[in-house]
């Protein structure tokens, strides 16, 4: 819509054209029209056939058939504020009145994500055949609330899915459950046992070593902590600018890397406890630190999970957690 303004002469009023004032303002007035529901009565008509005597009704409109008054846009609009915008059953059912004008309960809100649940249930099923067949899978998980319980989501990524899964335990059968006799050939995770034994091969996220290597310093380490964290950040440096190197020059870097963590793993143990427990894990798990810089597909840190989570996260803060486990 365009409005023009043409005034007078405020001087002496006289009329004044288009051709008399050539130059022009022009800026923008933006503003929503009301928001009110849009609400459709439909009459089926039935009775008695004349001819046949023989009870006949009219068919319900397509589209429109009997049921939950609420459209397929309420019940976007519904599941996208709840799931994606983080609000809650009461605060959702207070926006629609106030913002919209339509009356709708709790329990009428409840319905429309229960009724969601078959064909989000049915989209599933190729994102999970997508990640029991890829060849890299990273994994993390976190706590949710359900009904008042702690429970445990977790995520499963590729480069192409992800999925997620939300059970009561934090053990390793809720993953190897999923992946259904599947073997990735890398799996990417922190150093929880719960991660463990799912691929063929593991890389541990350097991120979470970083953090184990600074609580071993601030408890004081001064020998192994603070030179497998200047190793973590050598290997870290290599995997940034990966691409742009050749493989035999990252096979180089993988043979001094191995060797530098040779001469860390040679000094006696240390005697302070974050650090001793960090030295052990690395002499059991060495071979799983540095297998992303011969492997261009493997992430060297699981953040893209933790981003993942992270929404659900958000949504567990702000509206307290899952009512019920549907």
């Amino acid at each position: 819509v365009i409005v023009t303004t043409l005034p007078a002469c405020p001087h002496c009023h006289h009329p004044l054209g288009a051709a008399d004032q050539p130059g022009l303002h022009a800026y923008d007035h933006i503003d929503l029209p009301p928001l009110r529901p849009i609400v459709t009565r439909i009459h089926r008509h039935r009775g008695i056939c004349p001819c046949c005597r023989k009870h006949v009704a009219a068919p319900a409109p397509d589209g429109l058939q009997p049921g939950s008054p609420c459209g397929p846009a309420v019940r976007a609009l519904s599941i996208h504020l709840h799931v994606t915008q983080a609000i809650g059953f009461q605060r959702l059912a207070q926006m629609m009145a106030e913002v919209f004008g339509l009356t709708i309960s709790e329990g009428a809100i409840a319905g429309i994500l229960a009724r969601a649940e078959a064909p989000l249930l049915a989209a599933t099923v190729p994102i999970a055949a997508a990640l029991r067949a890829s060849a890299v899978v990273g994994s993390d998980e976190t706590s949710a609330r359900i009904g008042g319980k702690t429970c445990w989501q977790w995520v499963l990524l590729s480069s192409t899915a992800i999925c997620h899964l939300i059970a009561d335990r934090r053990a390793a059968s809720v993953v190897s459950t999923f992946l259904d006799g599947a073997r990735p050939e890398i799996w990417v995770a922190d150093r929880y046992n719960g991660q463990i034994g799912h691929g063929a091969a593991r890389q541990m996220c350097l991120a979470h070593l970083l953090r184990d290597a600074k609580y071993a310093i601030e408890e004081g380490c001064a020998g192994f902590a603070p030179g497998f964290r200047r190793l973590l950040l050598r290997a870290i440096a290599i995997g940034q600018r990966r691409d742009r190197l050749k493989d035999a020059t990252l096979l180089r870097y993988h043979a001094d890397l191995q060797s530098r963590l040779d001469r860390l793993l040679s000094v006696p143990q240390p005697t302070l406890t974050a650090a001793r427990r960090l030295f052990r894990a690395m002499r059991r798990h060495r071979d799983d630190l540095f297998r992303f810089i011969t492997r261009r597909d493997v992430p060297y840190t699981n953040n893209a999970c933790e981003r993942a989570l992270r929404p659900s996260v958000i949504f567990r803060k702000v509206t307290g957690g899952f009512r019920a486990r549907w």
